[in-house]
């Protein structure tokens, strides 16, 4: 028996459960398809859980500072087995929302793999058991999933991936994170403030290598301070690992290779699209290096096929895949959504301290041929920071020079993460420094920072 739709879509991500909300809202018979949990990886294994076990390292180190605070606490001890537990009761809550949405909304759950067997055409596998599928569009929503080192593959026990690490069998007692960029940072991070001896070695010669240079510069010097071991311009050559632990032969920026011996290590060097058996071969979709090939509105080379998410192209963020999931139903509908400038995707990380950031670095800028002006408020200049304790860090501002417009914002420091939106905002509405200069600013606040980075970038500032 066949089941029709109007849409279907495979994936339950970020990307595909909000692409069939919005499909469903507008009319659209839809049905979603999803090989294990609702709500993919963001909401059971990634951005969401994680973010939960850095609450708890984060309070843990509130805690063991207290007296920075007038406070006493005696006898701080952290239990990493009930830290995981609640990590998982926030993912276990959000995949249960996400169920509730798709009744709500009156979408349709198939449970299994989805394999795409012709155009318009589905087949869902479980148990044994086939089900088809038919509908006029789909869209592919499968994700991506943490690249292994080719000579080293994560065995869950001494070698972990990201999903390992947040469940982890034991807590690590020295520790080596392969990869500085947000997973790796931030998973360094968390065990670092956990307890663990902690060394990120980045084959780039800075970490967060995607970053401005000057927040990497920032946050290298503040996680060495914090206790940790950077090492940037390195590589692992060999890694291996044993009853006990790991052993591990990393070469150093100077050429010379050292042999170090860690109880874990957590591999964060990328992702591998979901791809495979899903039939995108015999359907003839054109990828590149691996990942879906789309226009601007999420279309793929074959009629009727979509794609969203990390099985495109870069950022590989869950809220641009959200976003990208309501163009292509928009676009599905027969609606004329905006397409999405990736310039004005705002990245996080969420290490302490955090980093974040929208737009053209100063140095991108600059090769681009802009003629800059470049704005830095440090957070020590804020009276909300100072009181919260919290006066490490800056925000920097990048312009153009001739007409205004906002080419950058770059963040390190507490609760950055919150405060992007604002000029991720300003550079959507295409605003210029005018605007952001004529905006009044709530005191006291973290945000108050963000004005005043515009207000540097003219030669305006006020507090500083």
């Amino acid at each position: 028996m066949m089941s029709e739709y109007d849409l279907i879509v495979l994936g339950s991500g970020p990307g595909g459960y909000v692409a069939a909300i919005r499909a469903a809202q507008l009319g659209l018979k839809t049905a979603i398809v999803e090989r294990e949990n609702l709500g993919g990886i963001c909401l059971n294994w990634g951005c969401i859980p994680t973010k939960a076990l850095l609450r708890s390292a984060e309070i843990y180190h509130y805690m063991q500072h207290a007296g920075d605070y007038g406070l006493t606490a005696a006898n701080i001890s952290a239990d990493i087995d009930a830290v995981v537990k609640r990590s998982r009761g926030v993912a276990k809550q959000l995949n249960q929302g996400v169920t509730h949405l798709m009744k709500k909304n009156k979408i349709t759950v198939h449970m299994g793999d989805g394999k795409l067997t012709a155009p318009g055409k589905l087949t869902v596998t479980k148990d044994g058991k086939t089900e088809e599928l038919t509908a006029k569009n789909i869209i592919v929503a499968t994700g991506a999933r943490a690249r292994d080192l080719p000579f080293a593959p994560a065995d869950g026990k001494r070698i972990w991936t990201y999903r390992h690490a947040m469940v982890p069998p034991e807590m690590p007692k020295k520790l080596l994170v392969i990869g500085s960029g947000a997973i790796g940072i931030e998973f360094a991070s968390f065990y670092n403030d956990m307890g663990a001896e902690v060394t990120v070695v980045e084959m780039m010669d800075r970490i967060v290598p995607v970053e401005d240079a000057d927040v990497s510069t920032f946050l290298e010097k503040a996680l060495k301070k914090q206790g940790m071991t950077i090492m940037t311009g390195a590589g692992v050559e060999s890694l291996k690992a044993t009853a006990s632990g790991v052993s591990a032969a990393i070469k150093g920026k100077d050429g010379k290779v050292v042999a170090s011996e860690f109880t874990h290590c957590i591999v964060a060097i990328g992702i591998v699209p979901n791809t495979e058996n899903i039939g995108l071969e015999a359907l003839g979709v054109a990828t590149e290096r691996g990942h879906i090939k789309t226009d601007p509105m999420c279309r793929t080379n074959v009629p009727g096929l979509w794609a969203i998410g990390d099985v495109t192209a870069p950022p590989w963020l869950a809220h641009k895949a959200s976003h990208e999931g309501v163009i292509a139903a928009e676009a599905i509908f027969g609606g004329h959504p905006h397409a999405m400038d990736p310039k004005n995707i705002p990245g996080c990380t969420y290490c302490h301290p955090q980093v974040a950031s929208v737009g053209l670095t100063e140095a991108k800028a600059k090769e681009a041929g802009y003629d800059v002006k470049v704005g830095n408020f440090p957070f020590i200049g804020n009276g909300k920071a100072i009181a919260l304790g919290e006066a490490e860090g800056f925000i920097k501002t990048v312009f153009d020079a001739k007409t205004g417009e906002l080419l950058g914002a770059h963040m390190v420091g507490a609760e950055v993460t919150e405060l992007i939106q604002g000029y991720t905002i300003g550079k959507t509405a295409e605003l210029v420094e005018a605007d952001f200069m004529h905006t009044v600013f709530p005191h006291p606040t973290l945000s108050e920072m963000m004005h005043e980075s515009v207000l540097g970038a003219y030669g305006k500032m006020l507090h500083m």
